[in-house]
């Protein structure tokens, strides 16, 4: 890898650097619209690199603003690196071709489906290969600052519209740990799982540049797009960032991620994200928080939790309700363990889906409901953030999700941040905030699970799944029953 080029970038981060020597400064980024702000103005104001691994980029309003920021960027003279994994990339071949046709861009597909229509047949005959994705996320700019954590590219990660709105967190990093991020993006980039674009057969007629600019600009004139954009562009966030007022918090941060031999089946135990967190966090010894959205923790999981909380350890776990999950079979791989876990000592919240209507009802009954207490992700219909604090000493953000496919299947990145100011608002999130969205799972005097819902005083208590029909319960519950865990 080469050493990383002066430029603007560079030149705003190196007194911040002077002042805290061998550590990165981190800036956490819970709020949807700065996280997408985060993105647009690295890819604006980029004058040499952006390098770029995500495992889905929808081709949607968010998505299509981000390529043309992208093309923009290569017409400027930026080197321009796409490294997509090719599970999500249905009825984007198009608009990959028109960005590879750029000098200034290449694209390459991780592990891809050799037929590309129709997909599906790919998982028919040649499955073990193909189950096997590449989850990382890193956005990479003039190798100086670095966007990480659990956002994929697409409007329901960025509050881009009222349907499914993700609460999800990553952070702007800089520092030593940017050339770590920055030398495994290569390890990755080179990798014989990364095909380039122009080695894949397809039939579909490239999308010119042109026509990429023209859709963003019909999107950036759509009325309700413009409010949005109009929204982004008046974040105090994007001026602090150009002004060089940001925060960051100063820590020894550490990264991890397994290797990209992981999706041949060759990688050893040292180069797996599991083994390398286990070394990192070492035993618990005070309190665990843990966030995961999808959360299966295996017969092995609970007992090793169970361990630890028998050693005294409070352990306090945040995932998603059957009401809020995007993907239920996941759920099923959770759920017939809560009673284990509950009886070990542990404390389980499952986080409230918010419908459309109480979205926009939220903003007016906030006052009443909460008292001036701020929502973690705000007006949220779902969980994807992947965060945890051990000890109010460590805290992990990453793409690893706490379920088999994250240890066994798919390639995961993420961080280890020695900071107690970063643990400090984990475990304020969780005494203060979850509480107010997220149902409390406990078991009756009868052992029988049953969920409780706060509403400022006023309790609420369900002796089944919250918010779902008996016919999604049942469904569930017959998928528990299924030995696939090892697929969730």
């Amino acid at each position: 890898m080469t050493e990383a080029p002066a430029g603007r970038f560079a030149a705003a981060i190196s007194p911040l650097l002077a002042k805290h020597p061998n550590q990165s400064g981190v800036l956490p980024l819970v709020k949807a619209r700065e996280a997408f702000a985060a993105r647009v103005v690295l890819a604006r104001h980029a004058q040499f690199s952006l390098d770029i691994q995500y495992y889905i980029w929808r081709n949607d309003r968010t998505g299509t603003l981000l390529f043309e920021a992208l093309h923009e960027a290569a017409d400027r003279g930026v080197k321009v690196r796409l490294l997509l994994d090719d599970h999500n990339t249905a009825g984007l071949d198009a608009v990959l071709i028109g960005l590879q046709s750029h000098p200034n861009i290449e694209v390459r597909l991780y592990n891809p489906l050799k037929l590309r229509r129709p997909r599906f047949l790919n998982y028919l005959f040649d499955f073990m290969r193909v189950n096997r994705r590449m989850h990382n996320k890193a956005f990479i700019a003039d190798q100086q600052i670095l966007i990480s954590g659990g956002r994929n590219i697409g409007d329901e990660y960025f509050a881009a519209h009222d349907d499914v709105v993700f609460a999800d967190l990553d952070a702007v990093m800089v520092g030593p740990v940017v050339q770590q991020a920055q030398q495994e993006f290569e390890k990755y980039w080179g990798s014989v799982s990364a095909v380039p674009l122009a080695h894949l057969f397809t039939l579909a007629k490239p999308q010119s540049l042109s026509s990429l600019e023209r859709r963003a600009s019909v999107i950036e004139a759509d009325p309700n797009a413009r409010q949005y954009i109009d929204a982004i562009k008046a974040l105090p966030f994007v001026q602090d960032f150009l002004t060089q007022k940001l925060e960051f918090v100063w820590a020894h941060v550490s990264l991890m991620s397994d290797s990209p031999t992981k999706t041949l089946g060759l990688a050893k135990q040292q180069h797996l994200l599991a083994f390398q967190l286990q070394q990192a966090i070492g035993h618990p010894k005070q309190c665990v928080r843990l966030v995961s959205p999808y959360f299966v923790p295996t017969k092995t999981g609970v007992e090793q939790l169970s361990q630890l909380a028998a050693d005294g350890v409070d352990i306090t776990i945040l995932t998603n309700a059957l009401e809020a999950t995007d993907v239920a079979v996941v759920h099923a791989g959770y759920a017939k363990w809560r009673k284990a876990l509950i009886s070990a000592g542990i404390k389980l919240y499952e986080v409230q889906k918010v419908s459309p209507l109480a979205r926009k009802q939220e903003r007016k009954l906030r006052r009443q409901r909460l008292k001036g207490k701020e929502r973690f992700g705000s007006s949220a219909s779902s969980l994807h953030a992947k965060t945890f604090s051990v000890d109010q000493e460590r805290v992990f953000l990453g793409s690893f999700n706490f379920d088999p496919r994250s240890i066994a299947l798919n390639t995961e990145l993420g961080f280890i941040i020695h900071s107690p100011a970063l643990a400090e608002k984990i475990d304020k999130a969780f005494r203060d905030t979850v509480p107010n969205y997220a149902y409390r799972v406990d078991l009756d005097d009868q052992g029988k699970l049953f969920w409780e819902e706060r509403l400022g005083p006023r309790v609420t208590r369900y002796n089944n799944e919250p918010g779902v029909s008996w016919w999604r319960r049942l469904g569930m519950r017959t998928l528990a029953l299924l030995p696939i865990d090892w697929l969730l």
